[in-house]
């Protein structure tokens, strides 16, 4: 190689090579370790099994032998779920600043969008998983229970009605992400949860009573109780018509404020 050659490399400058992006399947990846990692984050995973397990057997020694039913497991099972779940949602948020990892995480993935997105897909794949295993768990129940009270066992959950309980359990979910998000405390987000899950529902009753407007309009207006009706079977057009306009207002546009604010904010 000549001379002149060898100057002409040297003064020109190399053409840098743009740094592949991460992709999304590992980022959810790494979001879905981090809600097993730490060891409340593990207990609290086991706690759905767990959990399903009691109410399955609470089921089996204390309900009636002719009200044993898949129905009867189904929604022993779900009263823990609607608590836990939420709160397996709060804390895939609100870690990033509880465990003061955020400034790590968002300067290995700049994009905090892809980073909200990866915690939403992975708070969503352990709901749906951790729901199906207490349907299994249900349904072992239902066989085992109507094997001893000897009674035909009884499959009353339709598909529809399966998929319907599916949804109300991951609007929980939804709920409970949408607060850490907005948050972004863990005390915060679970103390608002409980609010809305139990303080606000009194209220909204007590208003519901003595207010004929309220209770008229009630569906539209509060989405704990238009999304209740996800646990029966046979929704009407009107009854989604409330899941989704009052879904709009308690879920979607609060998520989407605090989303903006998250993504406009100094990371500290």
């Amino acid at each position: 190689m000549s001379t002149a050659t060898l100057e002409r490399e040297a003064v020109t400058p190399r053409k840098k090579t743009a740094a592949s992006q991460i992709p999304m399947t590992r980022i959810v990846g790494v979001e879905l370790r981090k809600m097993f990692d730490t060891r409340s984050g593990f207990w609290l995973m086991m706690s759905v099994g767990i959990a399903a397990v009691l109410a399955t057997a609470a089921t089996l020694i204390f309900a009636p032998r002719d009200e044993l039913s898949y129905g009867s497991f189904a929604g022993a099972i779900g009263v823990p779920m609607t608590i836990i779940l939420p709160m397996i949602a709060v804390l895939a948020v609100t870690s990033e600043w509880s465990q003061r990892t955020g400034l790590t995480t968002f300067t290995l993935v700049p994009h905090r969008g892809r980073v909200f997105t990866a915690k939403l897909v992975g708070t969503l794949v352990v709901g749906v998983t951790s729901i199906a295993i207490a349907f299994a768990v249900g349904a072992v129940g239902n066989v085992v229970g109507s094997a001893i009270a000897g009674v035909d066992t009884s499959w009353d959950i339709s598909l529809g009605n399966a998929a319907t309980i599916l949804l109300a359990d991951a609007l929980g979910m939804l709920m409970g992400f949408m607060l850490g998000v907005l948050f972004r405390s863990s005390a915060g987000a679970i103390v608002g949860y409980f609010v809305y899950a139990l303080a606000l529902p009194a209220a909204f009753e007590a208003l519901s009573a003595y207010q004929d407007w309220f209770h008229d309009h009630r569906g539209w207006l509060d989405f704990n109780f238009a999304s209740s009706a996800l646990y029966d079977s046979g929704l009407s057009g009107t009854e989604w018509a409330q899941v989704g306009v009052s879904g709009f207002f308690w879920l979607v546009l609060p998520l989407a404020i605090g989303l903006r604010m998250v993504l406009r904010s100094e990371v500290k």
